[in-house]
């Protein structure tokens, strides 16, 4: 299993948590937190203050759920080869061949017919 695999299934669990986390919070409105039983002073686990632990929470999973996303940039298997720039190598130069321009044609067998309209 490559070292990019297990960043990306951490990615999709930090993702799943926040989602989670995300629905059960209580908005104005009210949320899926409300269908729990909950009013204002709802206990979740011995928690009193349940916004200020989901807040917290919320802020926490997508931090972390940034940083796994950065460094799994440096997992990525880039294969074998040289991770220079090649456009910025002066050394080598590549030319495309130069192939001419077809002539332009013309059509000598057209005939231009004018009509005089005089009203």
């Amino acid at each position: 299993m490559s070292t990019f695999t297990i960043f990306l299934a951490l990615i999709i669990v930090v993702a799943f948590l926040l989602v989670v986390v995300i629905m059960v919070q209580n908005p104005k409105g009210g949320g899926l937190s409300s269908s729990f039983g909950g009013g204002g002073t709802q206990q979740l686990g011995g928690v009193k203050k349940t916004t200020d632990f989901l807040d917290k929470s919320t802020w926490t999973l997508a931090t972390i759920m940034l940083a796994l996303i950065l460094l799994s940039n440096v997992a990525i298997n880039r294969g074998p080869g040289n991770t220079e720039s090649k456009v910025l190598d002066s050394d080598v130069t590549t030319q495309q061949p130069v192939t001419p321009a077809p002539a332009a044609t013309t059509n000598d067998n057209t005939t231009e017919t004018t009509t005089d309209s005089v009203q």
